[in-house]
């Protein structure tokens, strides 16, 4: 009798916060999991190929395929959740701002997706999702965020371009577009000042951004979609 093949996610940014999570949602859906982050460590579970490095270095995006083929035989689904976030006026950002940024959220991003899709196509199909910010689309005096807009923002206009180009090819790509997440990157000093940016009156949680993904991985009829997980924000003030 055949069984069907386990399938298996790439998570990267997957050692904590939103990326740690996803990992638990995907392994609970019976999903192996090829985990990624600088400082991720080895996992106990026999699903969980946990290897460790600099999304920015495209040298990881090889080994990241490469070794989940061969411990798993196949790519279904990768989440590009790793990135990073510096929040200054245009003009005090530095070279080295610049390198940081863009090196995980665009050349991380362009290196594992390309790999990642090809591996797709063998298999007959996948699904992507990149995780980028409501301030891509909902620009905010108070978070002067340049970096995060360049970079995130070709991450969701790359999600609408893969989607039409794969779509009769069997491979979905979406995107989520979180607003400000409560997670320990946010001083709990700032949090009553961060939940009022929110026109729904809070932070949002982590389950809800993992929430999301699930609900994109599981809609076989939604590509090209920038799902905004944001309290209202994208909606207005």
């Amino acid at each position: 009798m055949n069984q069907t093949p386990r399938k298996v996610a790439v998570i990267t940014g997957a050692s904590r916060g939103i990326g740690e999570a996803l990992l638990t949602a995907y392994r609970k859906l019976g999903y192996a999991v090829v985990a990624t982050s600088r400082s991720i460590k080895p996992s106990e579970d026999t699903g969980v190929l946990t290897i460790p490095g600099d999304i920015a270095d495209p040298a990881t995006a090889e080994q990241l395929i490469a070794q989940g083929l061969g411990e798993f035989g196949r790519i279904d689904t990768l989440i590009n959740n790793a990135g990073i976030f510096i929040a200054k006026p245009f003009t005090d950002y530095t070279s080295e701002d610049y390198q940081a940024v863009v090196g995980v959220n665009l050349t991380g991003f362009f290196a594992l997706t390309q790999r990642a899709i090809t591996a797709m196509l063998r298999t007959g199909g996948g699904h992507v999702v990149n995780i980028t910010t409501s301030l891509t689309t909902h620009a905010n005096s108070q978070v002067p965020s340049v970096l995060a807009s360049l970079t995130k923002g070709g991450l969701d206009a790359a999600a609408r371009s893969l989607a039409i180009e794969y779509a009769r090819r069997g491979i979905r790509v979406n995107a989520v577009s979180p607003g400000i997440i409560n997670t320990p990157m946010n001083a709990h000093q700032d949090h009553s000042a961060l939940a009022a940016m929110h026109p729904i009156g809070r932070m949002g949680e982590i389950s809800d951004i993992v929430a999301a993904v699930l609900y994109l991985e599981s809609a076989p009829f939604v590509t090209g979609e920038s799902l905004h997980v944001d309290g209202g924000q994208a909606a207005g003030h």
